[in-house]
């Protein structure tokens, strides 16, 4: 077998596996190794313009007066049950988020549930209403479903499958794709604090906290962005991986630059405490419920205005902007006046984080 090497990046960890012959934890993490993984498993079996795409969601063209975004997703997050959320609430709000991301206007849901033999009812009764409270928030139904048991030991409890379908606003192009030079770099709100809440929630920080995650849905939060302009060219949400990764994807798939000032990104003392204590970095940590937008300069005070003016965007700020160069490759301009390269998580920071 041969022996590859992963660059640590922060607190990340190489897989102890040669990651070439197996499936490692690091394949799950949203970063290089799970975009390797698609390229070179899924791909080339599934090849297809819609998939190529790169998006979090598919378009697809109905043949009715309307087109759709489509997307699934599949939540194994542990704890169940964590500070601010549970897998029921982020199930709906991940998946309501990705169809969002495309300037579509989230309807439907669908769920499929593999339980564990011997989970407490009353814990599959929490879970469901807390999913029937973010669906009824994002104003959307759960429509259909499956429900599997297996054996004892063998699930953690709950995993939970999601698909959602939306109907793509007619007069928009959004697209990791869409990035353009001069384009505002708009982040809704603090990050890291999804990571660090499901940490603390495992007893892993070593500290008490009252970090929350943030796992919201942002269908109308977007909503109010479109509406305050029509040059929104990204929207994307940096889960896995975080604002990081997911910048990098961006300036890929775009072939632009992104050019970042720390100074502006914003992230809650206590989550900047906590990886200043396990060594993490902020960029790379999970957020479930903030977006980052990539909006025509002389559009970006309206677009932040709106934000602004909506629940999950108080925060919203300007962190960065698009530009030439150097292209697929995001920078870093640091608080003491230097530069760094930002690049994709390069193994695994936090597991079973959604």
């Amino acid at each position: 077998m041969s022996k590859e090497t992963v660059n640590i990046e922060g607190a990340v960890c190489a897989p102890s596996l040669p990651h070439s012959e197996q499936i490692v934890m690091g394949h799950g993490a949203g970063g290089r190794m799970s975009h390797q993984l698609i390229q070179k498993a899924f791909l080339p079996a599934f090849d297809n313009p819609a998939l190529r795409a790169g998006d979090d969601a598919a378009r697809l063209e109905s043949g009715l007066h309307q087109n759709l975004a489509v997307s699934t997703d599949a939540h194994v997050v542990w704890p169940l049950f964590f500070p601010g959320g549970d897998i029921g609430r982020l199930a709906v709000c991940g998946t309501v988020n990705d169809v969002a991301m495309l300037a579509a206007k989230p309807l439907y849901l669908t769920a499929g549930f593999i339980l564990e033999e011997g989970l407490e009812m009353e814990t599959l009764q929490r879970v469901i209403a807390s999913m029937k409270s973010a669906a009824e928030e994002a104003g959307v139904q759960i429509v259909a479903g499956d429900t599997k048991v297996v054996q004892r030991g063998k699930a953690d409890g709950l995993y939970i499958t999601t698909a959602g379908v939306g109907v793509l606003r007619a007069g928009y192009a959004v697209s990791g794709a869409n990035a353009q030079e001069g384009d505002a770099v708009i982040l809704s709100g603090t990050i890291g604090d999804h990571g660090i809440a499901v940490l603390g929630a495992r007893g892993e920080l070593g500290f008490q906290s009252s970090i929350q995650s943030d796992v919201a849905p942002l269908n109308h939060l977007i909503e109010a962005m479109l509406g305050a302009s029509r040059n929104v060219h990204v929207l994307r949400d940096p889960t896995r991986g975080g604002l990081a990764t997911t910048l990098s994807e961006i300036a890929a798939q775009s072939n632009v630059g992104i050019m970042l000032d720390e100074k502006t990104i914003p992230v809650r003392p206590e989550v900047g405490a906590a990886c200043e204590m396990l060594g993490f970095d902020p960029l790379y940590i999970a957020n479930e419920g903030k977006l980052v937008a990539m909006v025509a300069r002389e559009d970006a005070g309206s677009v932040l205005k709106a934000m602004r003016n909506t629940r999950y965007g108080e925060e919203a700020v300007i962190i960065g902007e698009v530009t030439t160069e150097p292209r697929g490759r995001v920078l870093l301009r640091t608080t003491l006046g230097t530069q760094r390269v930002v690049d994709m998580l390069a193994g695994e920071m936090l597991p079973r984080i959604c």
